[in-house]
Protein backbone atom coordinates (compact mmCIF):
# COMPACT_ATOMS: atom_id res chain seq x y z
CA UNK A 1 0.00 0.00 0.00
CA UNK A 2 2.26 2.42 0.36
CA UNK A 3 4.08 2.44 -2.46
CA UNK A 4 1.21 3.29 -4.00
CA UNK A 5 0.94 6.75 -1.74
CA UNK A 6 4.21 7.46 -3.43
CA UNK A 7 3.28 7.22 -6.88
CA UNK A 8 0.88 10.02 -6.99
CA UNK A 9 3.15 11.98 -4.83
CA UNK A 10 5.71 11.88 -6.99
CA UNK A 11 3.39 12.61 -10.07
CA UNK A 12 2.09 15.72 -8.09
CA UNK A 13 5.66 16.98 -7.67
CA UNK A 14 6.58 16.15 -11.23
CA UNK A 15 3.17 18.01 -12.25
CA UNK A 16 4.42 21.46 -9.87
CA UNK A 17 7.68 21.67 -11.31
CA UNK A 18 6.14 21.74 -14.69
CA UNK A 19 3.55 24.41 -13.61
CA UNK A 20 6.80 26.50 -12.31
CA UNK A 21 8.53 26.01 -15.34
CA UNK A 22 6.12 26.73 -17.58
CA UNK A 23 5.49 30.42 -16.14
CA UNK A 24 4.07 33.61 -18.22
CA UNK A 25 6.05 36.71 -17.87
CA UNK A 26 4.61 40.27 -18.51
CA UNK A 27 5.77 43.66 -18.82
CA UNK A 28 3.98 47.24 -19.62
CA UNK A 29 5.70 50.27 -20.95
CA UNK A 30 4.68 53.75 -22.44
CA UNK A 31 5.56 56.21 -24.93
CA UNK A 32 4.54 59.09 -27.09
CA UNK A 33 2.65 59.53 -30.35
CA UNK A 34 2.56 62.70 -32.31
CA UNK A 35 -0.48 63.98 -33.45
CA UNK A 36 -1.00 65.24 -36.98
CA UNK A 37 -1.72 69.04 -34.77
CA UNK A 38 1.72 68.83 -33.43
CA UNK A 39 0.79 68.09 -29.74
CA UNK A 40 1.37 64.45 -28.00
CA UNK A 41 -0.25 62.09 -27.23
CA UNK A 42 0.45 58.87 -24.08
CA UNK A 43 0.48 55.81 -25.88
CA UNK A 44 0.93 52.31 -23.17
CA UNK A 45 2.25 48.89 -24.45
CA UNK A 46 1.53 45.60 -22.55
CA UNK A 47 2.97 41.79 -23.45
CA UNK A 48 2.61 38.59 -22.07
CA UNK A 49 5.21 35.78 -22.92
CA UNK A 50 5.23 32.04 -21.88
CA UNK A 51 9.17 31.68 -22.29
CA UNK A 52 10.59 34.60 -21.18
CA UNK A 53 9.95 37.16 -23.72
CA UNK A 54 11.11 35.97 -26.92
CA UNK A 55 8.11 35.38 -27.82
CA UNK A 56 4.92 36.40 -27.43
CA UNK A 57 1.46 39.11 -27.50
CA UNK A 58 1.89 42.49 -27.26
CA UNK A 59 -0.45 45.22 -27.30
CA UNK A 60 -0.36 48.75 -28.24
CA UNK A 61 -3.10 51.18 -26.59
CA UNK A 62 -3.04 54.57 -29.02
CA UNK A 63 -5.57 57.23 -28.79
CA UNK A 64 -7.99 56.16 -31.58
CA UNK A 65 -7.40 52.64 -31.66
CA UNK A 66 -5.64 49.20 -29.66
CA UNK A 67 -3.32 47.00 -31.75
CA UNK A 68 -2.58 43.34 -30.76
CA UNK A 69 -0.52 40.63 -32.08
CA UNK A 70 2.76 38.35 -31.96
CA UNK A 71 5.87 40.17 -30.98
CA UNK A 72 9.39 37.89 -31.70
CA UNK A 73 12.58 38.75 -30.93
CA UNK A 74 15.28 37.79 -33.41
CA UNK A 75 17.65 35.14 -33.10
CA UNK A 76 20.53 33.75 -35.76
CA UNK A 77 18.41 30.22 -35.64
CA UNK A 78 14.74 31.63 -36.25
CA UNK A 79 13.13 29.94 -38.82
CA UNK A 80 12.23 32.40 -41.72
CA UNK A 81 8.92 30.44 -42.05
CA UNK A 82 8.26 31.94 -38.15
CA UNK A 83 8.28 35.30 -39.10
CA UNK A 84 5.73 34.83 -41.91
CA UNK A 85 2.92 37.30 -39.96
CA UNK A 86 5.42 40.07 -39.57
CA UNK A 87 4.88 40.47 -43.37
CA UNK A 88 0.93 40.40 -43.24
CA UNK A 89 -0.21 44.29 -44.43
CA UNK A 90 3.35 44.87 -45.20
CA UNK A 91 6.38 44.23 -47.65
CA UNK A 92 8.48 41.12 -47.13
CA UNK A 93 11.28 41.75 -44.58
CA UNK A 94 9.88 45.33 -44.19
CA UNK A 95 11.13 47.03 -47.12
CA UNK A 96 10.59 50.96 -47.02
CA UNK A 97 11.14 51.54 -43.55
CA UNK A 98 14.67 53.48 -43.36
CA UNK A 99 17.36 51.10 -42.62
CA UNK A 100 15.65 48.13 -42.24
CA UNK A 101 14.28 47.75 -45.85
CA UNK A 102 17.33 48.77 -48.32
CA UNK A 103 20.92 48.44 -48.08
CA UNK A 104 23.29 48.81 -51.04
CA UNK A 105 22.27 46.20 -53.24
CA UNK A 106 18.80 47.06 -52.98
CA UNK A 107 15.91 45.41 -50.75
CA UNK A 108 16.81 42.98 -48.32
CA UNK A 109 15.59 39.46 -48.01
CA UNK A 110 14.40 38.06 -45.20
CA UNK A 111 17.98 36.52 -44.29
CA UNK A 112 19.93 39.51 -44.38
CA UNK A 113 16.53 40.90 -41.95
CA UNK A 114 17.31 37.96 -39.82
CA UNK A 115 21.13 38.72 -39.76
CA UNK A 116 21.28 42.30 -39.04
CA UNK A 117 18.38 42.44 -36.80
CA UNK A 118 19.62 39.44 -34.16
CA UNK A 119 18.91 40.44 -30.56
CA UNK A 120 16.06 43.05 -31.35
CA UNK A 121 12.50 42.35 -31.10
CA UNK A 122 9.56 42.56 -33.88
CA UNK A 123 6.37 42.89 -34.06
CA UNK A 124 3.12 43.26 -36.36
CA UNK A 125 0.22 44.09 -34.52
CA UNK A 126 -3.32 45.10 -35.66
CA UNK A 127 -6.28 46.56 -34.50
CA UNK A 128 -9.97 46.04 -34.99
CA UNK A 129 -10.79 47.98 -38.37
CA UNK A 130 -7.74 45.44 -39.94
CA UNK A 131 -5.07 48.96 -39.82
CA UNK A 132 -1.23 47.90 -38.70
CA UNK A 133 1.36 48.88 -36.64
CA UNK A 134 4.71 47.13 -36.90
CA UNK A 135 7.20 47.52 -34.35
CA UNK A 136 10.92 47.78 -33.99
CA UNK A 137 12.39 47.32 -30.24
CA UNK A 138 16.01 47.22 -29.04
CA UNK A 139 16.30 45.20 -26.12
CA UNK A 140 18.64 46.82 -22.94
CA UNK A 141 19.79 43.05 -21.97
CA UNK A 142 19.22 40.58 -25.02
CA UNK A 143 19.73 37.57 -23.50
CA UNK A 144 16.68 38.78 -20.83
CA UNK A 145 14.10 38.29 -23.63
CA UNK A 146 11.46 41.82 -22.74
CA UNK A 147 12.53 40.92 -19.57
CA UNK A 148 15.30 43.02 -19.48
CA UNK A 149 13.52 46.38 -21.05
CA UNK A 150 14.38 48.01 -23.96
CA UNK A 151 13.37 50.82 -26.30
CA UNK A 152 12.11 51.82 -29.53
CA UNK A 153 9.32 52.77 -32.45
CA UNK A 154 6.52 51.64 -34.32
CA UNK A 155 4.97 52.81 -37.48
CA UNK A 156 1.46 53.11 -38.43
CA UNK A 157 0.69 52.21 -41.76
CA UNK A 158 -0.63 55.25 -43.11
CA UNK A 159 2.74 56.61 -41.49
CA UNK A 160 2.93 58.35 -38.16
CA UNK A 161 5.77 56.91 -35.43
CA UNK A 162 5.08 55.58 -32.20
CA UNK A 163 8.11 56.12 -29.18
CA UNK A 164 8.05 53.58 -26.60
CA UNK A 165 9.86 52.25 -23.42
CA UNK A 166 9.02 48.89 -21.56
Amino acid sequence: MPSMIRLPLAAAAAASLLLLGACTTMGTGGGDMKLAHGGMAPVQLKWTSTDGGIDGQMQVALPDATYKGRFFQITQQIDRRELMPLWDGWHEAWGGWDYWGYGDDGPFGVQQFITRYTGKVVANLVDPAGRHLRCRLHLMAPARGMSGGGEGECQLAGGGIVHARF
